[in-house]
């Protein structure tokens, strides 16, 4: 009974440590790191790749301690603790593959963003102003930063569902959603921005369900995101390139509401800056005249 109570003990201690293991990031920093900032996704790639290393030792170590206690349960004849104990190790293994194959993919996104960055030059001179870091909580209850999406292309859509130039392009053309979907394995973010002091979550989550967004709205009832970036109509689109720079501002497209002039063609400013970014050509077209109605901030 003495060893039984001993065993339990010890397993309750090993599943709390790894539990606590398999929940914390890996550190911020390392110790002898350069003065002069790497890259951010060689940054994130080396902090991905000591929080795998980490966690396998810690996996390994929780196994081997999980079936030495099996195996005293079995010599024990203790079959409802050993049976109790394998699918234990069973759930513990499953969530840790999951958990490796998640940052496996984290780690191939950011060789990808590696590669794009060493194969497109490299043009300061050219470049926006820096995109302000934000944070966020869109209307569905998720916490979202600008920072999180680092070594990432984001879009920021200002948006406003009552707007008949942003309703256009989600009910008589759905070109949000469609942009959105067409670049998702491309390393693109798509974030819509609802800067509308007099808008209800209720509103925005009923729209995103009803349309079916594959990217969240986000709540900035306050304006301040908005003014931060200088948004000026629904819709406002900003682009923000890998390094965090604004690549392109301004409409979504040369057709408001799809009327163009005639004899011209519809120019999709947007998917052409994306189409650019992701094949690691320069923008051609950094900024248009937005149109749309005006953003309709509090005072």
């Amino acid at each position: 009974m003495k060893r039984k109570i001993i065993a339990v003990a010890a397993l309750v201690a090993i599943v709390i440590s790894n539990s606590i293991a398999l929940a914390q990031p890996g550190p911020a920093t390392r110790p002898g790191e350069p003065r002069r900032p790497a890259p951010p996704e060689q940054r994130q790639t080396a902090r991905l790749r000591q929080q795998m290393s980490e966690l396998k030792a810690s996996h390994a170590a929780l196994v081997t301690e999980l079936q030495a206690i099996h195996a005293a349960a079995v010599k024990e004849k203790a079959t409802k603790t050993a049976d109790q104990l394998e699918k234990l190790i069973a759930r513990r293994q499953k969530a840790f593959d999951n958990r490796i194959e998640q940052l496996t993919r984290q780690q191939q996104r950011l060789q990808r963003a590696m590669r794009g960055r060493m194969e497109r030059p490299e043009r300061p001179e050219n470049r926006g102003r820096k995109a302000p870091d934000f944070k966020l909580s869109s209307f569905d209850g998720r916490s979202v930063s600008l920072s999180q999406f680092e070594g990432r292309i984001v879009v920021l859509e200002w948006f406003n569902m009552d707007c008949p130039f942003s309703k256009y392009h989600y009910e008589t053309k759905p070109t949000m959603p469609d942009l959105a979907k067409k670049y998702k394995d491309k390393e693109v973010v798509w974030l819509a921005v609802n800067s509308t002091s007099s808008t209800t979550p209720q509103a925005n989550t009923a729209f995103a369900k009803k349309h079916k967004l594959p990217f969240p709205i986000l709540d900035d009832r306050s304006g301040r995101v908005g003014r931060a970036y200088g948004a000026r109509t629904t819709p406002h689109i900003f682009v923000v390139d890998r390094d965090g720079y604004v690549a392109y501002q301004g409409a979504i497209d040369s057709a408001p509401m799809g009327k163009v002039e005639a004899g011209a063609g519809t120019i999709g400013y947007v998917d052409k800056a994306l189409e650019e970014l992701t094949t690691g050509k320069p923008v051609t077209t950094r900024a248009t005249t937005p149109y749309g109605c005006s953003v309709k901030y509090g005072r």
